[in-house]
């Protein structure tokens, strides 16, 4: 059985709210199944007080193999280094000391959503407790451990980022480390695991139809692509929002919200209102991550002269206005 600790640091808590939407009856026959013992996390265990203390000292000590640890929530190191914005209750010893000794026992580290991973909403603003990543402070490589560290088990901190990050990448990552089938290049360039950042959020979009025509909304309830004015960044997000679907149904758009690219350092704050596409020249400045800006021009004004009435009406209200017609394809 693989021995995961959870701990929260400075965040809201989402990700364990997240991970509760897991899409199961038996949370915890779940974990079994997969081969995961949970040590301890903070909302779905018993323990509390001195027996939760006791298990953070008997991985320390070595008593319990601590094979991951997950940390949810950016580190804040403030004020001046000390730690001492966040304090584990009943220890008299910042958070951040208790994650650093317990990260240099644990086989390996997990960074729960991104603040634990890019240091996030927590670190936003004018950061005033310092707040971090566990290895990266924003899309630098650092943080509180360090760019060059690794752990027992020879990788760097896995960060499983979003805001919240969804039940199925925390579940799949943990059963992959069970398995032992989290190979070298598991991770990408920013250590998020490749079996979702490898997708982008447009892939399976239910407006995709309205961004081939690029027939866009103009407004919230729009039924139109959010991508040319409503600040949509799904061409650009990396995750798999739209095929993985949050709670076997929804995602973000499907429930008329632009995608903001939560799994991305620095999401937290783009320079513009998130539900507005900066524009230069008429030109969205997000272009999607594979097309160049003269392509992009090219193809828009090619579908805008090609669309379909249908979709051109629809693109802008709230509900369907016409539906597709009723015609024989002449396939046999």
């Amino acid at each position: 059985m693989l021995n995961v600790l959870w701990l929260q640091s400075g965040g809201c808590g989402g990700c364990s709210m997240s991970l509760l939407c897991a899409d199961t009856a038996d949370f915890h026959a779940l974990l079994r199944q997969m081969g995961v013992n949970l040590l301890w996390h903070p909302v779905l265990s018993l323990e509390s007080g001195q027996e939760c203390l006791q298990v953070l000292e008997d991985c320390l000590s070595g008593n319990v193999a601590l094979d991951v640890l997950c940390i949810e929530g950016a580190l804040l190191r403030g004020p001046n280094g000390s730690g001492r914005f966040h304090m584990l209750a009943g220890t008299q010893q910042p958070m951040l000391h208790w994650v650093e000794r317990l990260c240099a026992v644990a086989n390996d580290v997990l960074a729960v959503g991104s603040c634990a991973a890019f240091g996030g909403i927590t670190a936003g603003g004018l950061n005033p407790t310092d707040a971090c990543g566990l290895q990266f402070e924003g899309d630098h490589a650092g943080g509180v451990l360090g760019a060059g560290w690794r752990s027992r088990s020879g990788r760097p901190v896995v960060n499983v980022a979003g805001c919240p990050t969804h039940p199925g990448w925390v579940l799949e990552t943990l059963a992959a480390l069970a398995q032992g089938s989290m190979g070298a290049d598991a991770l990408d360039g920013l250590r998020r695991p490749r079996f979702y950042s490898d997708q982008l959020v447009h892939h399976a979009c239910a407006r995709n139809e309205y961004y081939e025509y690029k027939a866009s909304a103009h407004k919230p309830s729009d039924l139109g692509c959010l991508m040319e004015n409503m600040g949509c960044k799904g061409t650009q997000a990396h995750a798999d929002c739209n095929i993985r679907l949050w709670n076997g149904e929804g995602s973000c758009i499907r429930g008329g919200y632009a995608c903001i690219n939560c799994t991305e350092p620095g999401f937290e704050e783009p320079g513009h209102p998130f539900h507005r596409t900066p524009k230069v020249a008429g030109i969205p400045i997000g272009l999607p991550t594979d097309m160049h800006k003269a392509w992009f021009v090219a193809l828009a004004s090619l579908s805008k002269s090609a669309t379909p009435q249908r979709v051109k009406l629809n693109s802008t209200a709230d509900h369907l206005v016409v539906a597709p017609l009723i015609k024989k394809t002449g396939l046999k």
